[in-house]
């Protein structure tokens, strides 16, 4: 699996302008909502499902990534977009750091294979460190996508 295959070119943002965790994820949200990926009218529960996910336990997994993520009967397929916030945000990080780097992770409810293939590339990927600093200095949406194009083509 890539990541290619399931975020959404239109749900990218290289300056997320949030700042707190529920401000992250409801902009995450909205760049799913703009791409076409969820429905307006769906944002408000798919924002609790997420911050029910967070209440568990943070997905800021530390190294100043997050990776949100749950499960939601309003998708049909799992989805995801990215985001990059240039200031860094308190995301009760496992490290305490903050966090610059985010990945948004939504599968259907009646999914777990895809789910966690995906969360595994992530994560995967996230831990070099060269890839994480690329991603953070990405000017604009369109070099965003262009960097994990190439990440994605080099690791299988």
């Amino acid at each position: 699996m890539k990541i290619m295959d399931f975020l959404n070119p239109e749900a990218v943002s290289a300056n997320l302008q949030a700042t707190n965790k529920k401000e992250v994820i409801s902009e995450l949200v909205d760049l799913l909502i703009k791409a076409g990926e969820v429905k307006e009218k769906d944002k408000n529960v798919l924002v609790k499902v997420l911050l029910e996910r967070e209440a568990l336990g943070s997905t800021g997994i530390g190294q100043g990534i997050g990776i949100p993520h749950g499960k939601f009967s309003g998708v049909k397929r799992l989805i995801g977009a990215c985001g990059i916030s240039p200031k860094g945000v308190d995301f009760e990080s496992l490290d305490g750091e903050a966090v610059y780097t985010f990945f948004l992770l939504v599968a259907p409810e009646d999914s777990a294979g895809p789910h966690l293939k995906a969360l595994a590339r992530v994560s995967r990927l996230l831990k070099d460190k060269y890839f994480r600093d690329t991603l953070k200095t990405a000017k604009d949406e369109k070099v965003l996508i262009k960097i994990i194009k190439q990440e994605d083509r080099k690791k299988t």
